[in-house]
């Protein structure tokens, strides 16, 4: 052996693909993946928000149908978003607001009883001005918002869903929505919490599905600075703290490094949520022919929970069960 030659070989690690499957580290599965769906009022609705961009909404009589394939496939779960006809600024219309999500709820649980359902608790969807909280006086309103969230996460516990997922932001929630689960006997509903929630530019087709641009501002009041890596650490501990059973980092790809510090300080389940802007960026590029879109959402899917998720919430978990 001369000098030049090198001692270590770790191609011989990747030389055919039985040999690249047998040491495979990450292994991504469509278990692992959560799809979202708009749950949207009326019968027989069933359509892309944007085509092309994974955004379905649904109505609660179709839900079903949509989303058997995906559970027989094996998909980890369904998180539903409501997406009422009826805007209201103060909670009260919320009974109303929220039947036809809960209508949903009902029905794939009695089709499909045991895949896991996951409901969006915020507030962005249900009012007028479409903040994540009760607004007074062009202020987001913290304590007074927390109660009506607590008042949904009951609701939806009350409906059937298995984790109730506050997405609002506001301090204290997690702790309030723990109490009044408890107090009502709903002790095996769980808390997901969005402990980690940017205030990011990834969300624009999300608003346009879920008709919850904000009319006025922006939620970088209570949304997270890009910027901050210790008051991300500082949430995450601190929801932990307040209850959660599950944590989860939004979006996924811009907070990588906080994946990995989230699994590293704490022993919760970690969701990682990658959001439209995410799908939409590949999307527009492979339609531009520089990627193959497929292979790009895999490798991406697959850097996250390389990460340290140990479920992602992706639009694309339906593009890969049903092809």
């Amino acid at each position: 052996m001369t000098a030049a030659t090198p001692a270590v070989r770790l191609r011989r690690l990747r030389k055919s693909s039985a040999m690249r499957a047998l040491f495979k580290e990450t292994t991504l599965t469509p278990g692992r993946l959560v799809q979202p769906y708009f749950i949207v009022p009326g019968e027989r609705v069933k359509k892309e928000a944007k085509p092309g961009l994974g955004l379905w909404q649904v109505s609660a009589d179709m839900l079903v149908d949509e989303a058997r394939p995906l559970v027989k496939g094996g998909v980890g779960g369904l998180m539903l978003f409501g997406v009422p006809d009826r805007k209201d600024d103060s909670g009260a219309a919320l009974s109303e607001q929220l039947e036809p999500l809960l209508r949903a709820v009902d029905r794939i649980k009695s089709a499909e009883p045991d895949v896991p359902i996951f409901a969006d608790v915020c507030l962005c969807s249900y009012t007028t001005h479409g903040h994540c909280g009760l607004v007074k006086d062009g202020r987001i309103e913290n304590d007074a918002s927390v109660a009506v969230l607590a008042k949904m996460a009951l609701a939806q516990a009350k409906a059937g869903v298995d984790f109730v997922s506050p997405s609002d932001m506001m301090d204290g929630r997690v702790a309030a929505i723990r109490r009044t689960l408890d107090e009502a006997g709903a002790f095996d509903t769980g808390v997901l919490s969005y402990a980690v929630k940017m205030a990011s530019a990834f969300y624009g087709p999300f608003r346009a599905a879920a008709d919850s641009a904000p009319s006025f501002g922006d939620r970088t009041t209570y949304q997270m600075p890009a910027t901050n890596r210790r008051e991300a650490l500082r949430e995450l501990a601190l929801d932990e703290a307040e209850g959660a059973d599950a944590l989860l980092v939004k979006p996924a790809l811009t907070n990588l490094d906080l994946i990995r510090d989230a699994r590293e300080r704490s022993d919760l389940p970690l969701f990682a949520y990658q959001v439209s802007g995410e799908y939409a960026m590949l999307r527009a590029a492979a339609e531009k022919g520089l990627m193959d879109f497929d292979r790009a959402m895999l490798e991406t899917l697959s850097s996250i929970q390389r990460a340290g998720a140990d479920v992602i919430v992706s639009y694309y978990a339906r593009d890969w069960l049903l092809k």
